[in-house]
């Protein structure tokens, strides 16, 4: 074989490779758009729709609640502790509820959750759209907001949780520390802070939840071609997720 044929197979290859790729994220922006106009549009949540969106709700969030929850606190309190002892260890004592919570509740929390979701996030629409249902009405708005509302549930609950752990292994059972400890932590969430935690712990929500979803109404029928569909639907969420997370340390520390 010729180079000039070796170099024209490589160079289709890499147009293929492209082409997939732009296809792939256009599809998840395609998907997306629609599933925004349906949620601002009042005739999207009839009976049925909100049935089923109460039902994917409780389902996303309610069985892995608690179980995130014991974990996320056993995390942290590792965590809170090897901050606490390395802080006092330096003479940095006065900064160790900053450290943890900065690296705690603004990082590794909203983080974790996200993955947590994304681990559990799946769905199949062939079956509706034989029954003559409209999957995107029925299935795909009720689960992307169902993975949303999960994400932004775990993160919320688990880092008022580890603000309490916190307070509890620094100061022990007593109020007397709330006015010096609440002080503390307002020095971390400035308002800037605020809209970037926000900000990040929303486009994680979004990512898990719409990313996933569009790999599989688009998937192919074929097994081992939605096989690989899936992977590379994992790869892009977890692209994007760590563009999220770098995008937020740029903002919170530069």
């Amino acid at each position: 074989m010729s180079s000039h044929s070796s170099a024209h197979i490589a160079g289709a290859r890499l147009g293929s490779a492209l082409l997939q790729w732009f296809v792939g994220w256009w599809q998840i922006v395609h998907l997306g758009a629609l599933v925004l106009v349906l949620a601002l549009s009042p005739s999207s949540y009839d009976r049925a729709t909100r049935a089923t969106l109460a039902r994917e709700v409780y389902q996303a969030t309610a069985p892995i609640l608690l179980w995130f929850l014991v974990l996320s606190s056993l995390i942290s309190l590792v965590i809170i502790r090897i901050v606490v002892v390395t802080a006092l260890s330096y003479g940095l004592s006065r900064y160790s509820l900053q450290m943890v919570v900065r690296v705690l509740v603004l990082e590794l929390i909203p983080l974790t959750a996200a993955l947590f979701v994304a681990l559990r996030v799946s769905g199949q629409f062939d079956a509706l759209a034989k029954q003559g249902v409209d999957p995107l009405r029925r299935e795909v708005l009720p689960r992307m907001t169902a993975g949303m509302f999960s994400v932004l549930m775990l993160a919320a609950v688990s880092c008022v949780v580890s603000l309490v752990l916190a307070y509890l292994t620094v100061h022990g059972f007593t109020t007397a520390a709330i006015a010096s400890y609440t002080r503390a932590v307002g020095h971390v969430f400035t308002p800037a802070v605020v809209l970037i935690f926000a900000l990040k712990t929303f486009f994680f929500s979004l990512a898990v939840a719409l990313i996933p979803i569009a790999t599989v109404a688009y998937e192919p029928r074929a097994a081992w071609l939605r096989t690989s569909a899936e992977l590379q639907g994992l790869v892009r969420l977890f692209s994007v997720i760590l563009l999220i997370e770098m995008a937020s340390l740029v903002g919170n520390y530069y």
